[in-house]
């Protein structure tokens, strides 16, 4: 275990030419690409790249969950160019990548903020009418499964982030509350 870490540790710090030398290994060459594209996410960064896995779950991207995007923009106050700028960058990364760096950024958060993330990205699955299948397993792996949170207190947040997009209590979780 210990001399794995210290491998890890030294293959992160290596220049470009070593990564060459071990391009032959596949496993290391896709972690030492992963490493070169890792980056800490703040609570933006981190609800920006949610929202991009969501709405890219199920293989389709709907009108409303663009429009549902930018409402979740005005709602946390957040600087629209910078939030298609960071769209823009996901497109590039491996969603695998995406997700681990999301899942980090949740970690690092206090729970109130995890349970708002996860609330948003129910919000914005159910915008189209329902919940896809894929939408569901990418919410319940990060919310029960990474995060333990209770499924109550995202749906009470769920509720709250309705009021203000809606004015008044919506569809949670495909079921109304």
């Amino acid at each position: 275990m210990e001399s794995t870490f210290f491998i890890e540790k030294v293959l992160y710090h290596l220049h470009s030419s070593i990564f060459q030398k071990f391009s032959h290994c596949r496993s290391v060459k896709i972690s030492l690409i992963y490493r070169q594209n890792s980056v800490k996410l703040d609570f933006t960064s981190t609800i920006t790249g949610l929202y991009y896995l969501v709405i890219c779950a199920d293989g389709k991207i709907s009108e409303k969950e663009l429009t549902l995007g930018k409402k979740m923009i005005r709602a946390e106050g957040f600087d629209e160019s910078k939030f298609q700028s960071a769209l823009e960058s996901f497109k590039l990364k491996e969603r695998t990548g995406l997700y681990t760096d999301c899942l980090a950024g949740l970690k690092r958060m206090e729970k109130e903020r995890q349970i708002r993330c996860i609330s948003w990205m129910c919000v914005i699955a159910n915008s189209d009418g329902f919940m896809d299948k894929e939408e569901w397993v990418l919410i319940y792996k990060i919310y029960n499964t990474e995060l333990n949170l209770n499924l109550d207190d995202i749906m009470k947040t769920q509720r709250e982030l309705n009021k203000i997009l809606h004015g008044r209590e919506f569809l949670s979780f495909g079921v109304k509350m």
